[in-house]
């Protein structure tokens, strides 16, 4: 079973209107949607805003349902060295939990500085870095010539979205990122637990750091998110 995960539902709307078969039923005080999508089977539901919103989620669906991959979606900010812009969508090769670790005198360290992993599996020890799932090189040059953008690179999860130009900055080239989100490595954290494979999806919101939210562009980010889920169910 493939299990769609998005913060809000706004995020999976689209999918959850497409899908087959549809039975509806309650997990964790969260509405549990089962169905056919694309021919195959489909968990989808909303694990609300957050990390511990997300990775409580993750943990019930996997624990209860029969899931062997996760595909995580939504909407995120793009930081200006990405080359996307709202409305396009970035793929993550790579989620970081940005805010673990310690601030120093001389700035900010990661997981590694205090020594401690957040989870090790046999001699594979994850401090605040979890490898996913890619699509294929056929399925991104499918794309190389669409009206919407879509890249492949690092995605940072963050407890306090950059307001800030100089914030979003420092994050980007912190990680050489290129989209920051709120939940992906918490989810990201839950599937290496449960050596479950991941793919993640952001249709792009806004420039993170530019807190204008007339130049936003939720529905479309979100809606173009959704159409390339189900173009990788269909074709990935």
């Amino acid at each position: 079973m493939l299990a769609l995960l998005s913060s809000m539902s706004f995020e999976s709307d689209l999918l959850l209107s497409l899908l087959k078969k549809v039975n509806v039923s309650e997990a964790a005080g969260k509405k549990v949607h089962k169905g056919k999508l694309s021919g195959m089977d489909v968990l989808l539901m909303n694990t609300g805003i957050g990390k511990v919103n997300a990775a409580h989620t993750a943990t019930v669906v996997v624990e209860k349902y029969p899931v062997d991959k996760i595909i995580n979606m939504g909407i995120g900010g793009a930081y200006t060295g990405s080359g996307l812009g709202p409305g396009d969508v970035a793929v993550a090769s790579m989620e970081i939990s940005g805010d673990d670790g310690v601030v120093t005198s001389i700035g900010w360290k990661d997981m590694k500085e205090i020594s401690i992993p957040v989870l090790q599996k046999g001699r594979e020890k994850y401090y605040n870095e979890f490898p996913l799932s890619l699509p294929s090189e056929a399925f991104f040059k499918a794309y190389s010539n669409t009206e919407i953008k879509i890249r492949a690179g690092t995605f940072i999860t963050v407890g306090s979205v950059s307001g800030t130009q100089k914030r979003a900055n420092d994050l980007e080239k912190r990680f050489d990122g290129i989209c920051e989100n709120m939940e992906g490595a918490a989810v990201a954290q839950v599937a290496a637990i449960y050596d479950i494979s991941m793919t993640e999806l952001r249709g792009i919101s806004n420039i993170a750091g530019i807190r204008d939210k007339r130049r936003w562009k939720l529905k479309e980010a979100s809606q173009n998110c959704q159409e390339i889920v189900l173009d990788l169910l269909e074709n990935g």
